[in-house]
């Protein structure tokens, strides 16, 4: 075999090898069978139960969220979400790297937050699972995308249908694909408005 076609041969077999452990292929698999029947099914108030349900599977979910059951959560282990916290009907949560919400946090419907990606410059494209980070009182609106490796800072709106594929400074209404700031978010009762 000529030293082309081995190289070749390695990088098949490489490409056929997991990057989860067999715990995590265990994990993810129950999740999966969880989330299509208990968390799907309940009913639209048990925000509750559904909290229960993603601890049980290692979320770390602090004091009151408002998770509505139509949300897609990849990995449960891999997000963290503060008090008051809400996602919306059909949000998409990809969380393969950790995903971490603050607190008084928005996820507007179909919103998706993409916590996973491919390494392009290998042949492989290996899996990659940089984090997202979003901070106290951000909105997320309708449709909105937020990439990898993104930080959104404190009171930031992403508006409908905008793609965050690079950090976004606090206090930033942001809209666009790529977002970009567009205005200050002051908030009338810090401004003392009449």
């Amino acid at each position: 075999m000529s030293d082309a076609a081995g190289h070749l041969q390695k990088l098949n077999e490489q490409r056929h090898t997991s990057p989860w452990s067999m715990r995590e292929k265990l994990g993810r698999m129950a999740w999966a069978m969880v989330q299509a029947t208990l968390f799907k099914w309940s009913p639209h108030n048990l925000y509750g139960f559904r909290a229960w349900l993603l601890r049980m599977f290692g979320a770390q979910l602090h004091g009151e969220v408002r998770i509505r059951r139509t949300v897609r959560i990849e990995v449960p282990w891999n997000l963290e979400a503060g008090t008051n916290t809400a996602i919306g009907d059909f949000a998409i949560i990809y969380n393969l790297g950790p995903i971490k919400l603050g607190r008084y946090v928005t996820i507007s419907q179909y919103a998706h937050l993409c916590a996973g990606t491919h390494e392009t410059t290998d042949r492989l494209m290996r899996l990659l699972r940089p984090p997202i980070t979003v901070g106290d009182d951000v909105w997320i609106a309708t449709d909105a995308f937020v990439g990898p490796n993104v930080t959104i800072g404190d009171r930031v709106v992403l508006g409908a249908r905008s793609s965050a594929f690079t950090d976004l400074p606090a206090d930033m209404i942001c809209v666009g694909s790529p977002a970009r700031a567009v205005k200050p978010r002051i908030f009338l009762d810090a401004a003392g408005a009449s």
